[in-house]
């Protein structure tokens, strides 16, 4: 986490992902700094800690790699004069929000990295489960580490892996034999575009092509600002190769299969924009269908219908379709804030809240309010935008929630926190009922998600505690130095 001045609010209930990751060839040998930048713009919510851009000219000198990378917002960081200087036909970039490794420039991505075959540029979505396994593997071996992310030890594995490799992506196959757990890779060779995503197909990964060029993205919201007509998606377990040569190169027959895929549920919940398509799957229907969902499984009489901004919004919708209580607006969202601000001086508890949400008093004032809200972590936002509600005048607060109850924590590249955290750990639905001061409170029910999902592989781990992958017996979700 951030520290200093500028820190991550306390209150911060709700999930955050680790990243989002964007990558280009441009085969006609156009910049593609510029695009890239765009790119992360629209795969900002994925990440707001740091952002990085590395970029290659295929044409130039092999092995030389332009970067820039920094804590902070894309647009803060990116100006016209940094993309400028970052000339190049492929690249890769990335956005991050920490769940292990600090929150420092150093852990910042994509990773550029030097070694006797040329140069890689790597950047991943996720996390590893037998991370700290390997990196003391490799530190026995001589490896000297200059980050403190699990990103780095597949950086390394692939760069190994190279040496006796007749090519990248077979480098890249015989790493993924190595690591476990949760990863969407794009990785910059000199002269390729490689993408790679787990076995279990946890994190996204998409194609896209404009014109002469190839695009991967987390998100097919990142192909939409770009430009670029989506192609398929990424397959759990696949290494696609983009080159100038060959265009898209896959052997499906090579791929890393698991019988079983896992998909991360909370890219539908939450993690993903409403507009975009994971696995073929619309995030705004699903929503939409969790809203429908706890209509029909916990009705309540009430006079409108609410979501929390953002992600509660389309829920919201899908409640008042089913129900037939009227949609409304009851918060606007101070967009200028981000995920870090300063901190109040004063209750910072309460205004760490107000200032990014604040309700409109002539919208529920006198009314029976439904709240729809993705997820309940902590519940220490809860609470208070229950009784900002009140405040500004609402004479019932009943809140729903667009997901299970989180009884577990998550090992995959969510930040849902260990048991002891979670509000719902060892509490009954009326106890935390009672903890945030609704009049009432339901959750989407389990056995919902795989209707939610369009009935494709979900990993529902952080609600029953049974995982795809056995999780490590220690938890590695912090800084590995710690």
């Amino acid at each position: 986490m951030t520290s200093g001045i500028f820190e991550q609010a306390e209150l911060e209930d709700n999930l955050r992902e680790e990243c989002g990751v964007f990558g280009i060839y441009d085969f006609d040998g156009a910049d593609v700094a510029t695009s890239i930048y765009y790119g992360l713009l629209a795969l900002q919510h994925r990440g707001q800690e740091s952002c990085g851009i590395a970029v290659s000219d295929t044409e130039g000198p092999k092995g030389r790699v332009l970067s820039s990378k920094e804590m902070g917002l894309i647009n803060e960081t990116f100006t016209p004069e940094t993309l400028e200087k970052l000339t190049g036909n492929i690249g890769v970039g990335h956005v991050r929000y920490s769940t292990a490794g600090s929150s420092t420039r150093e852990n910042a991505q994509p990773l550029v990295l030097n070694y006797v075959k040329g140069t890689l540029g790597l950047a991943h979505n996720g996390n590893l489960i037998n991370a700290l396994e390997l990196r003391k593997e490799l530190e026995y071996t001589g490896a000297i580490f200059q980050t403190t992310i699990d990103s780095e030890v597949i950086a390394y594995h692939i760069a190994r892996e190279r040496l006796n490799s007749k090519s990248v992506e077979e480098a890249v196959g015989r790493a993924m034999d190595k690591i476990q757990g949760a990863y969407s890779l794009i990785i910059m060779s000199p002269r390729k575009l490689i993408g790679a995503r787990d076995p279990y197909g946890f994190r996204p990964l998409c194609i896209g092509k404009r014109d002469n060029a190839y695009v991967l993205a987390s998100e097919t919201c990142a192909l939409d600002t770009v430009g670029a007509t989506f192609v398929r998606d990424v397959l759990p377990g696949e290494i696609v190769t983009i080159s100038k040569q060959h265009g898209i190169q896959s052997d499906l027959s090579k791929c890393i299969l698991s019988e079983k895929h896992s998909r991360c549920i909370f890219e539908y919940i939450y993690f993903a924009r409403p507009d975009s398509y994971i696995d073929g799957v619309s995030v705004y229907n699903s929503r939409m269908m969790a809203g429908k969902f706890l209509a029909m499984d916990s009705p309540v009489e009430a006079d409108l219908v609410v979501g929390v901004p953002e992600s509660g919004n389309v829920a919201a919708l899908g409640y008042s379709l089913e129900s037939g209580i009227p949609y409304g607006t009851a918060f606007v969202k101070n967009g200028y804030v981000g995920r870090t601000f300063i901190k109040p001086k004063q209750k910072s508890r309460e205004n760490s809240v107000q200032v990014k949400l604040n309700p409109i008093r002539e919208a529920v004032a006198g009314k029976r309010i439904i709240m729809i809200d993705d997820s309940i972590v902590r519940g220490t936002t809860s609470d208070r935008i229950v009784h900002l509600l009140r405040e500004a005048g609402a004479t019932e607060v009943h809140m729903r929630v667009s997901s299970p109850p989180f009884l577990w924590p998550c090992y995959f590249g969510t930040d849902v926190p260990a048991r002891e955290q979670l509000i719902a750990y060892n509490r009954s639905v009326e106890e935390i009922r009672e903890i945030i001061g609704a009049d009432s409170l339901a959750y989407l029910n389990l056995n919902r998600l795989e209707e939610m999902a369009e009935n494709l592989g979900i990993c529902k781990g952080c609600f029953t505690g049974e995982y795809p992958i056995l999780p490590p017996d220690e938890d590695i979700r912090g800084d590995f130095d710690e």
